[in-house]
């Protein structure tokens, strides 16, 4: 079963409305309603203190192994799942604005390392449209998930939002089949 984000759309919007945007009074995001499916099943987005539009560049990302409800899927800092988002093509991000504050990069300032069971030669980096670099694995760019908050959650996984589908990614880099 697909879970989809349950972005209380009011409420996604009016965040997307407050962030952003040209100093002119005008937007220069997309209206959020238009990207996310609600369901009143899925994770709720907009009340999360921790949405940014990305995290913290670490001075050196290291991806590992992490055990989930769903199998071990790679993990950044502090256990937290990271994701691949099946609209990044050819190894660049298509997550910015609002989608970046929901599914925050993981960014990095130096050459991530591979953890234990994480396979090195599959890792790397690509430059996001800000300037900041984003760690890659098997040629996907990773992403947190704002819900996610403790070690080991997979709230993020299967989840259709902002014109594509989320996935957790295993040790092969490629995305977890329930």
């Amino acid at each position: 079963m697909r879970k989809l984000l349950h972005a209380g759309v009011l409420a996604l919007s009016v965040l997307a409305a407050g962030c952003g945007g040209a100093d002119d009074g005008s937007t220069t995001e997309p209206m959020v309603a238009d990207q996310v499916k609600a369901s009143p099943t899925s994770p709720e987005v907009t009340d999360s203190p921790e949405v940014t539009d990305s995290a913290s560049p670490a001075t050196r990302a290291v991806v590992e192994l992490g055990e989930t409800k769903i199998g071990k899927v790679l993990v950044g800092e502090e256990g937290r799942t990271l994701y691949l988002f099946d609209k990044d093509k050819d190894g660049k991000s298509s997550c910015s604005d609002a989608c970046a504050r929901a599914w925050p990069p993981y960014v990095t300032d130096g050459k991530p390392e591979a953890g234990e069971g994480v396979k090195e030669d599959l890792l790397d980096t690509t430059e996001r449209d800000d300037g900041t670099t984003q760690v890659t694995y098997n040629g996907h760019p990773l992403y947190y998930f704002a819900k996610d908050t403790e070690a080991g959650d997979v709230k993020g996984h299967d989840v259709d939002g902002f014109g594509g589908e989320w996935y957790a990614v295993n040790a092969k880099g490629k995305k977890v089949r329930d």
